[in-house]
């Protein structure tokens, strides 16, 4: 609507006051004017994609101005000694050709705010006021609460003015922080859909719609039957309806009517961000009672489960993905293959792996994401034809990289609803209900091999933001939920549209969907995609919630990783690596990790074989790329790298360095960080190989001279598992790593569908050979592996498959046959390990650790089982013998699992000796063993 004019009359003051006193006159007088009502929705706009309402006349300026609460506004223009913010309800503000504002139906002016702004303020904006950006706050002034509601539903434009009225710069505005004071009560309410009996309530946090409706669906297919307006609780912005009787198995939509910048007025119809199931691709949410048998597998009530872990240290984690679990098992029933069912058959391939690994000692099966994500279509997925073709032949990666986002695989990292489970895992991903049953069954059947369930979460983006089809949350409160540059713009270094956790109600989305999984799903524990951008007060907060809601302690384990616009603390302080130290919460270590595979994850095209690691040649057996470019030096710090690992990555422990010196972990150098960087065991996670970036065994061909016999580079893969079964803090394997797995060299093969993610559990197979990798994030490497992909003698066969299986369980066994590998605390590892064979005079290619379970100043360690252990991993290709002048006449014992006559590894029980007289250990090449004190 434009706005009415008014006659002033004239007053006699300065000019400057004058001005003053007409804008707050002028703007007192629009803020009583009428405004034309909205239509109200019809049943048939239930149906309907989303519908402009009012669009907006003219492009939304480049400049942004933040909100920091109800009062203040910063603006990076910072001129001027007043400005004004226009509002309209229609979104028809504009700037015409001779620069004068048009079509407000409100205006505010703002005064610049002389007063020092306080300390909560500056934590919560630290990239705003504690920075030497340029920039100006100003003052919203005598704006009552009502006005700013009638302001927050508007479009909102900041605008500068010269004398004579023309706009000399304008800004949209950010309305996070505003929004964040305004309705904080908000954050204590319940969202979504709640049938009961008697009654079912909805409730969507929606503060800056002009008009809120709900419809109802009778099944998935249907068109509408009712459409139903929401009224608005203004101390919380949320829109509520109760409507009569129990709604359960129904669906639902909302229209959200509100402005969104750039657009107009728009009436969105949109699923609800609280959903906890949906119908096929999302297009409906579905109305679930949780507690309802329908929504349970028969014996969910009383099923047991996994007691929780007394320590997180006990954590022995495999990492898998739901589809690749049993896609190719032929025990699979076809129906259940790529499901959440295929877990509940004990008699097939996959599950008697899990069986197998269970009883040798592996506690938790981390899942990919299961929660509802955008990338696979859920009713017509398509499979592609793979062609045969050479083993480096670029046809395979062809034929799939034709069909990518509408064939049935993708790693799932694209949330579109937090809360629901994916439908492409059920079996019917019309039914609602459908999806609920049978992951919950899946978990059931989990739980009853005695295996904990982790989850892989991605809160830190969404698929999409905006007006985009698989968009929820900025279609619903438009600017809010995602993370903003100063331009106004949603950041995206995570990948996507990132989320901003440290915004109240997207910190709440969070931790009352981890609540959800946790206490509704019996989720044992999580794992935080990109966690170092989320803040370490809201993970803290989570983690209170979800102990609080289980009764039971569940671990949070995430990636720390330190970038993008919040690196540092830009923003708030984060669950980086090196910020989360005393808050029991783990993250990756990359140290050890690059160490033992050498290079690091942005390693691309000739630079993956020269990189080579502790395990596959530094210096000591260079491959043709390799020769003459790494050094002794280079070595013995690698070995110091892995030293850090098996200690924990420990702050405060002290270590003989390459050097000779003394020094803290924190004081070696990684990279410009300190290597070690955590306070306790329990918040570091060790690993060697995870879902992204090449296989262990891919790297391996990509590094290990290429002569490598397939024995030796099965053993090489047991080296480097053995650094993360050795380690102090949890560890965590990838699904396949026991096998040998390949995907074919590829560094990224989250849409490179079922084809380059195979798994085989009848151990024939590990995929190596299946044509070069997709183009997008490996042409720049074909030219180095089509030369590896042609080589047969790199693939391994079934024997060495085997023996890798068994080595691997066998490593398992003897982490869990004490817990000196998993000591508790700081405190009892800087007591307990001792490294041998460090310094300036080591053998570089052999690590030998030690663990004292008691002694003659204090009692035993409960559960070490033995009174001391001696561990030892020798990398080089030949047997190297260490004389140890502190174990002489000491009785060290080969640990019973080397002993067992089912022993994978003959070697330490072969050519290994230990020589009481002397102290001299010797160890065969690349093997790794452990010898006990009964």
């Amino acid at each position: 609507m434009a706005a009415r004019l008014f006659s002033i009359p004239p007053i006699p003051m300065k000019p400057a006051l004058l001005e003053r006193f007409t804008l707050i006159t002028l703007s007192i007088l629009l803020a009583s004017t009428a405004h034309a009502e909205l239509p109200a929705p019809r049943l048939s706009d239930c149906d309907r994609p989303q519908q402009i309402l009012a669009p907006t006349p003219t492009p939304a300026p480049a400049m942004t101005a933040i909100a920091l609460n109800s009062e203040l506004i910063y603006w990076s223009d910072g001129n001027g000694e007043t400005l004004q913010l226009y509002a309209s309800r229609d979104s028809s503000l504009q700037i015409d050709d001779k620069q004068r504002l048009r079509g407000f139906d409100d205006r505010v002016s703002l005064l610049p705010y002389q007063q020092p702004v306080s300390a909560a303020l500056k934590a919560r904006f630290p990239h705003l006021l504690q920075t030497q950006a340029t920039g100006k706050l100003f003052q919203l002034v005598g704006v009552d609460r009502d006005r700013r509601l009638q302001l927050l539903q508007s479009q909102l434009l900041l605008a500068r003015h010269d004398s004579s009225g023309r706009v000399l710069a304008s800004a949209s505005l950010q309305l996070a922080g505003w929004l964040d004071e305004e309705f904080a009560s908000a954050e204590l309410a319940t969202l979504g859909a709640q049938p009961s009996r008697q009654q079912t309530q909805f409730a969507l946090w929606a503060p800056t719609a002009q008009q809120v409706a709900l419809c109802l669906y009778h099944n998935a297919d249907n068109q509408a039957d009712a459409v139903l307006p929401l009224q608005l609780d203004s101390r919380t912005g949320i829109w509520q309806l109760q409507r009569s009787g129990d709604l359960s198995g129904r669906y639902y939509n909302y229209l959200v009517d509100v402005v969104v910048p750039a657009a107009g007025l728009v009436r969105n119809r949109v699923t609800d961000p609280y959903s906890l199931s949906l119908s096929t691709d999302s297009v409906r949410s579905y109305i679930a009672d949780l507690d309802s048998p329908t929504m349970k597998p028969a014996g969910w009530d009383s099923a047991p489960r996994p007691s929780a872990p007394q320590h997180a240290t006990d954590l022995m984690i495999y990492e898998l993905h739901v589809r690749d679990f049993s896609l190719h098992d032929s025990r699979v029933t076809p129906a259940y293959r790529g499901k959440y069912l295929a877990f509940t058959e004990p008699r097939s391939f996959g599950m008697q792996h899990l069986q197998a690994l269970q009883q040798a000692g592996m506690t938790d099966i981390h899942l990919l994401p299961i929660f509802d994500f955008a990338t696979v279509p859920e009713a017509r997925c398509l499979t592609p034809s793979i062609p045969t073709a050479a083993a480096n032949s670029p046809s395979q990666q062809a034929a799939i990289s034709q069909l990518q986002g509408r064939d049935c695989y993708n790693w799932g990292y694209d949330p579109f609803h937090f809360n629901t489970p994916e439908g492409s895992y059920a079996t019917d991903s019309k039914n609602g209900a459908t999806r609920v049953r049978e992951l919950r069954h899946m978990v059931m059947a989990l739980h009853k091999t005695g295996l904990r369930v982790g989850m892989d979460v991605v809160y830190n983006h969404t698929h999409a933001a905006g007006q985009a089809p698989t968009s929820v949350l900025d279609r619903i409160v438009p600017g809010y939920y995602h993370r903003l540059n100063r331009q106004g713009e949603v950041e995206t270094s995570t990948c996507c549209a990132n989320t901003a956790t440290e915004h109240r109600m997207m910190a709440k989305l969070m931790i009352d969907s981890a609540v959800i999984w946790a206490r509704d799903y019996r989720i044992d524990s999580f794992r935080f995609d990109l966690m170092g951008h989320q803040p370490r007060a809201a993970m803290e907060r989570l983690q209170t919630a979800v102990n609080a809601a289980t009764g039971r302690h569940i671990p949070l384990i995430g990636e720390g990783w330190n970038f993008g616009e919040v690196a540092n603390g830009a923003r708030f302080v984060q669950a980086s690596q090196l910020s989360l130290n005393g808050s029991g919460i783990g993250t990756f270590s990359d140290r050890a990790r690059d160490a033992v595979r050498g290079g690091s994850a942005g390693d691309n095209g000739v630079a993956q074989l020269v990189n080579q690691g502790y395990v596959n040649g530094l210096f000591y057996a260079p491959n043709p790329h390799a020769i003459g470019k790494h050094s002794q030096r280079d070595l013995l710090t690698a070995a110091d790298w892995v030293r850090v690992g098996l200690a924990g990555s420990l702050r405060d422990y002290r270590l003989q360095t390459a050097d000779d010196s003394q020094r803290t972990l924190a004081a070696i150098d990684y990279a410009g960080q300190p290597a070690g960087y955590v306070s306790e065991p329990g918040e570091v996670v060790n690993y060697v190989e995870n879902h992204d970036n090449q296989t262990l065994f891919d790297a391996n061909v990509l590094k290990l001279p290429p002569d490598t016999t397939p024995d030796d580079r099965a053993r090489v893969q047991i080296l480097a598992a053995a650094t993360v079964a050795f380690s102090q803090g949890i560890a965590y394997f990838h699904a396949g790593q026991d096998l040998l797995r390949s995907k074919s060299l590829d560094r990224n093969s989250f849409d490179s569908g079922d084809w380059f993610n195979k798994l085989d559990w009848s151990y024939q197979d590990n995929a190596f050979g299946t044509g070069l990798p997709p183009e997008r994030d490996n042409g720049a490497s074909w030219p180095w592996q089509q030369t590896l992909l042609a080589d047969s003698h790199l693939k391994p066969r079934p024997r060495e498959i085997s023996w890798t299986r068994d080595a691997f369980r066998d490593l398992l066994r003897i982490r869990a046959s004490s817990t000196l590998f998993r000591l508790r605390s700081a405190a009892d590892i800087q007591q307990r390990l001792q490294f041998l064979n460090t310094g300036r005079n080591q053998i570089g290619t052999v690590i030998v650790g030690k663990l004292t379970g008691s002694n003659q100043n204090g009692p035993a360690y409960p559960g070490a089982n033995f009174r001391a252990v001696l561990y030892a991993i020798n990398v080089d290709t030949r047997e190297h013998t260490l004389r140890l002048p502190s174990e002489q006449g000491q009785n060290w014992q080969l640990h019973p699992v080397h002993l067992a006559d089912g022993a994978a590894d003959q070697r330490p029980k072969t050519a290994s000796r230990f020589v009481a007289a002397t102290g001299e250990l010797t160890v065969p090449a690349r093997t790794a063993l452990v010898y006990v004190q009964p």
